[in-house]
């Protein structure tokens, strides 16, 4: 892995950017299509940053899912946010299928405590690597 303070300053912006879309969201809502290509953006954003830290290769045209997918290989703890990754496709799917009926109360939300929590296991992955003694 990289050195871990890189890693998790890049994070630490990635972050700050969804902390200014969930400011931006309180405020005027975007529309919720707008809002989950966003947020798929910025888990794309964070997935090649921990990709590139654990010097996985990658395709530069990946998306979203096929990012994960690389990054899970030969370390299962990525599991974790498997299912918010498929979260936000699922909600995608949902809106290009005109199928809106099956999202989730207030998606919007959603999105937002997705978009924090793959944040937060990310940078609290990439904080205890070095204590740990692990190579991410």
């Amino acid at each position: 892995m990289t050195d871990k303070h890189d890693v998790v300053a890049e994070l630490e912006k990635v972050s700050a950017q969804v902390e200014a879309l969930a400011q931006r969201q309180a405020a005027s809502p975007l529309p919720l299509a707008e809002l989950v290509e966003m947020g798929i953006g910025e888990v794309e954003a964070m997935l090649r940053i921990m990709l590139r830290a654990e010097h996985k290769p990658y395709a530069s045209d990946a998306e979203l899912l096929d990012l994960w997918k690389t990054l899970v290989k030969g370390a299962p703890h990525w599991n974790t946010i498997r299912d918010n990754c498929r979260e936000l496709i699922y909600y995608r799917n949902c809106l290009a299928s005109e199928r809106e009926d099956a999202l989730p109360a207030q998606p919007g939300r959603m999105v937002m405590h997705t978009l924090r929590h793959i944040v937060l296991y990310l940078r609290s992955h990439a904080e205890q690597q070095d204590s740990q003694g692990d190579q991410a």
